[in-house]
């Protein structure tokens, strides 16, 4: 399988970037040069634009010649069964008895909590309602550049069943830095296996959270009932495993 432009896997392709130098027909070749360099073949400039005296943006058309086998691809994802929100009140009234704790925040020096308020505030996002307004879940959204210590000071002072981490910020790949840092403390603290750690962002991938020790990760075009069901169903399956441990 290759992209689709004008017929089926002719491999067309756009792509943007920016080149710190003035725009120019200079700046232009150089941008076809590196969109060569890429494996993109017969590159056009659709369009460049200078951001500054020294910096230019461009958009370039190309045709890409490498191709995936679609069929063969494996993507390590959560499988659970997103719930409404009258379900999800449901099951945790019916499977679990009490209400689940959730703590949430944007932690370390991200100050962005349009991630995290999408997650958890009552009215939600793009019709998706938050987890304040769940009667089966006692929700605490810290905000925004919370300490990775303050934050995991709170989980443990309300006893939290689920910590929610949003993380906006990622320039030089700071994000990951203060998530590990947070599963590190958790550990250190001997509390990372009686909670529930998930983390969320514009770069977040399941597999990029399940590899810093996360129980699950959720990207763009997620929202709070899929959050929501993943720890409901998580919980009760830990539950269960719980049980079967103790009658073997």
């Amino acid at each position: 399988m290759k992209p689709y432009g004008d017929t089926m896997n002719d491999g067309k392709m756009q792509l943007s970037f920016t080149l710190p130098v003035a725009s120019g027909d200079k700046a232009a070749a150089a941008a076809l040069q590196l969109a060569t360099q890429m494996g993109l073949q017969d590159s056009s400039v659709a369009y460049q634009r200078a951001l500054s005296e020294n910096f230019t943006f461009f958009v370039l058309y190309g045709s890409v010649q490498h191709e995936v086998d679609y069929a063969a691809i494996v993507v390590n994802q959560q499988e659970e069964k997103t719930l409404s929100l009258e379900e999800a009140d449901a099951m945790i009234q019916r499977q679990i008895g009490r209400k689940l704790i959730v703590v949430g925040a944007s932690t370390g020096t991200d100050a962005h909590t349009v991630g995290i308020d999408a997650i958890m505030n009552r009215k939600g996002f793009a019709g998706h309602y938050g987890l304040e307004r769940y009667d089966m879940l006692e929700t605490y959204n810290l905000g925004s550049q919370v300490q990775n210590e303050i934050f995991l000071q709170k989980a443990m002072e309300v006893n939290a069943d689920v910590c929610l981490v949003s993380q906006t910020v990622t320039q030089k790949d700071v994000h990951i830095h203060n998530l590990t840092q947070l599963i590190e403390l958790a550990e250190a603290e001997g509390v990372r296996d009686r909670m529930l750690f998930i983390c969320g962002g514009a770069r977040i991938t399941h597999a990029l959270a399940k590899e810093m020790g996360y129980d699950a990760g959720f990207g763009s075009g997620k929202f709070a009932d899929d959050v929501a069901s993943f720890m409901i169903q998580e919980f009760i399956r830990r539950q269960e495993q719980k049980r079967r441990d103790n009658y073997s």
